[in-house]
């Protein structure tokens, strides 16, 4: 490979090391029911530390935190060895602005193992301030980044020997502690390039590689609902339902509930529900044509109607919600409250025709 990089050759060093060490290890010294739970306590730590610092603040800027806990953030997202916030944000935006293009810095188009790790065998290029001028400006960042290699194993050494002491295995928490938990974060980390690029459904966008995957959600911490977050990058949540497993979701919601984290940006049902009803129309219209259907012609124009209304009725309800807004902030209570019967009576239309549109989609669905 051109310009083999030092954190590849860094990259085969420890994975080579460790495969060799850890069967003498667990058969000389295995480690106590304690260093296990502790290994998993803090690679779930790093796993937050990664997705609600590295990715969903200083990569995108969802929300903002108050600096005691960014700096908590940083210091346990430089244990994990993935490089500094200042060039893991840099990469991330790249891959935004260039996804499956030319410039996309690990594109799935050029493999599954290069989007996984081969794209860091090769040098670096430089950062370009015009990228980041946000993170540029960022001392604590600066700082990270400047001294990043020392840092990252004075957190470890740090962190790793306390745990040693306390535990009387320094053994134990240099192998399992260490280098396994930094083996299992860089392959958790690396599946959101590789994985979810690959394999699960493509609700929000067809265009784009990026899948949502329930599975691969709970390797990587929230991370794997990878279409949504490519359609939706600006949006706090990668798990938008309740149920969707998402851990830096919940810490950020959290941190603003206890007044650590401010500004959660979050998109709204209505814009969630326009961009399906985009996609699955495109999907009905294409299963429709190629379809043997005796009633296509009706079928589609059911499909035109339907989609046209239901995105009618979403802008109605914004624009009154609007409304809604500000005359609550005038104090119009009267105006307010048959404002919100309104509101409530259109809620339930369109509510209607959203269960009609799914009995619509499964019907063609079933019959194409």
């Amino acid at each position: 490979m051109q310009n083999f990089s030092a954190v590849g050759s860094f990259l085969i060093g420890y994975q080579i090391l460790l495969a060799i060490a850890l069967p003498f290890y667990f058969y000389y010294a295995p480690p106590s029911m304690s260093l296990v739970l502790v290994t998993v306590v803090l690679l779930f730590l790093n796993g937050i530390s990664i997705g609600a610092g590295y990715h969903r603040y200083y990569a995108h800027k969802t929300y903002r935190p108050n600096k005691i806990v960014e700096a908590i953030l940083l210091f346990v997202a430089t244990m994990t060895m993935q490089g500094s916030a200042l060039r893991w944000a840099y990469n991330h935006r790249m891959h935004h602005r260039f996804t499956d293009k030319a410039g996309d810095p690990h594109s799935i188009k050029k493999g599954f193992w290069y989007a996984h790790m081969l794209w860091l065998f090769e040098k670096s290029k430089p950062i370009d301030e015009v990228v980041v001028p946000d993170l540029i400006q960022n001392k604590l960042v600066l700082f990270q980044h400047k001294y990043f290699q020392i840092l990252t194993f004075a957190t470890n050494i740090l962190v790793c020997g306390v745990i040693g002491w306390l535990l009387q295995d320094f053994i134990g928490a240099f192998v399992l502690l260490w280098w396994t938990r930094v083996f299992v974060m860089h392959h958790f980390t690396w599946f959101i390039n590789s994985l979810a690029h690959t394999w699960g459904a493509k609700t929000f966008s067809r265009e784009q590689t990026a899948v949502d995957n329930y599975l691969i959600a709970l390797l990587t911490f929230g991370e794997g609902y990878h279409n949504y977050h490519h359609v939706f990058s600006s949006d706090y949540r990668n798990g938008i339902r309740w149920f969707h497993y998402d851990p830096s979701k919940w810490l950020v919601w959290v941190l603003s509930k206890l007044g650590l984290a401010s500004q959660l940006n979050k998109i709204s049902e209505f814009t969630i529900q326009k961009r399906i009803i985009q996609e699955d129309k495109s999907i009905l219209l294409e299963q429709i044509h190629n379809s043997s259907l005796p009633e296509k012609e009706s079928l589609e124009q059911h499909v035109h109607q339907l989609s046209a209304r239901i995105q009618s009725r979403i802008s109605g309800i914004s624009e009154r919600l609007h409304e809604y807004y500000e005359l609550k902030r005038q104090q119009k209570k009267e105006m307010v409250d048959s404002l919100r019967m309104e509101i409530k009576q259109m809620k339930k239309t369109l509510h209607d025709d959203w269960q009609a549109w799914k009995s619509l989609s499964r019907k063609i669905l079933s019959q194409s």
